[in-house]
């Protein structure tokens, strides 16, 4: 793509009203997923689910791309029509995850790096040829005794900034993902403090590799307390924190911000974000980019039967739906109520 192709299709990612399904899992991730409800991890199933997801009626009007796994990219509708193609119908742009995953970081115990970048522009070249036009990139940091250190935050600063270099030169947005895990104990504080330091990094890192800003989209967990904390942040602290600390580190140049919801509720990732766009958001757009929190209601209501295929989806739209209007400020608890 062109410059002026990469900036359309960044912007496009952050649309006013819409957000990214992560359909991006892993076939062990899916795996785990489907046991939940005692399905087994087939890739005719896989692809069945994919395919549930990807024709839902009006899945254009609030999602505005999906990430894929390769070899959801690879797959094809009951129709016959390859997946890119099929969404690419319905207004949504396809992504494709690039890395090869988190691993154990040397000298480093309990943190680990993200790899992938062997080999990462040929794979690249190869997936715009199948119609992906952004890709995905996650770098994972953990808070615990006496962790991060330097070397991690680092390393995967370093590593997440090539990806999105090495993206950009074969025409692919690159979603920058640098998630503070929501595991432990640790205080909201605590969570303020280290995702400033990892964000500070993440753009230095990008602009030593030359990354433009304008064609990428940055896709941050939220400052929040840790699941076992005593102590749990109100929505609206969670709220004002996460934009206090991305209005410090993050260039007004960048189009959007697509948070992931890092293991919270579907209902409370929805209410994070709509508070954020009503206590004004910044100089982006401020959106989603959910896995579980989208998928997690239509998975319960599939459970792999065809005759469950509508009511899987309605759930799958009304979830886009809310979470389409938390990205413009206008979701209301109420309407989680009247959709029940």
């Amino acid at each position: 793509m062109s410059s002026s192709e990469l900036a359309k299709v960044a912007r496009a990612m952050v649309a006013k009203g819409k957000g990214i399904l992560a359909a991006d899992e892993s076939t062990g991730t899916i795996g785990k997923r489907f046991d939940s409800i005692a399905v087994e991890n087939t890739e005719e199933n896989r692809r069945a689910y994919r395919d549930m997801l990807f024709t839902t009626r009006g899945i254009g009007d609030y999602i505005s791309g999906v990430i894929l796994y390769d070899e959801t990219l690879r797959q094809k509708s009951a129709d016959g029509t390859p997946f890119s193609k099929l969404l690419t119908s319905q207004g949504v742009i396809p992504g494709i995850k690039v890395d090869s995953g988190a691993k154990d970081m040397a000298l480093c115990a309990g943190e680990t790096v993200t790899e992938g970048l062997d080999g990462l522009a040929k794979r690249c070249a190869d997936y715009y040829k199948l119609g992906a036009r952004f890709a995905k990139w996650r770098g994972v940091i953990t808070i615990g005794d006496a962790i991060p250190s330097a070397s991690c935050i680092g390393a995967n600063a370093h590593a997440l900034a090539r990806y999105a270099a090495i993206c950009q030169e074969q025409g692919l947005v690159p979603i920058v993902e640098p998630e503070v895990l929501m595991d432990g104990s640790h205080t909201i504080e605590r969570c303020e403090e280290v995702t400033e330091w990892t964000l500070n990094a993440v753009f230095d890192s990008l602009y030593n590799q030359r990354v433009v800003l304008e064609h990428m989209v940055l896709k941050p967990s939220m400052v929040i307390s840790a699941k076992s904390c005593p102590v749990q942040a109100s929505p609206q602290e969670v709220a004002e924190r996460t934009l206090a600390i991305l209005k410090r580190t993050v260039p007004a140049a960048v189009p959007g911000i697509a948070f992931l919801s890092g293991g919270q509720s579907d209902e409370l990732a929805t209410e994070h974000l709509d508070l954020m766009n009503k206590l004004g958001g910044g100089p982006w757009a401020l959106s989603f980019s959910y896995g579980r929190a989208l998928q997690q209601s239509c998975l319960k209501a599939w459970r792999g039967a065809a005759a469950n295929v509508p009511a899987a989806q309605a759930a799958l739209a009304h979830r886009a739906r809310m979470n389409g209007l938390a990205a413009t400020g206008q979701y209301r608890s109420d309407l989680e109520k009247k959709a029940a």
